[in-house]
């Protein structure tokens, strides 16, 4: 892998317009276990009751979604997510005090629009 991709900060390639595009190009392959985490975590983020500690630690893990080469490249199949499933989930249990059943609830709802 490349070393310059390999030094690259997740966050850097956070934005909310980069995170749709991700969700919208990939989310059948990525599957609904990857947006469910993503959803929640992106809705989390948008809540301005969320701390910042918080928000800068899901900014990493959505960031991370979106960096286009990781750990395993997207592009593999059946594993190719595997690690940025990972990364959300460590994310949400790290922030886990500051999900609601609000941020769920639209999360749930997103997966449901675009999976069916």
């Amino acid at each position: 892998m490349d070393d310059e991709l390999m030094k690259e900060n997740p966050s850097d390639h956070y934005s909310d317009s980069s995170f749709w595009e991700k969700a919208t190009k990939v989310a059948k392959v990525a599957g609904e276990e990857v947006f469910k985490h993503g959803f929640t975590l992106y809705y989390c983020l948008q809540d301005d009751r969320t701390p910042k500690w918080a928000k800068t630690t899901i900014v990493g893990a959505l960031g991370y979604l979106i960096l286009p080469m990781d750990a395993i490249p997207d592009f593999i199949p059946v594993v190719g997510f595997s690690d940025d499933l990972g990364a959300l989930v460590a994310a949400g249990a790290t922030v886990k005090a500051h999900v609601n059943p609000e941020h769920k609830k639209k999360a749930a709802d997103q997966v449901e629009t675009l999976f069916g």
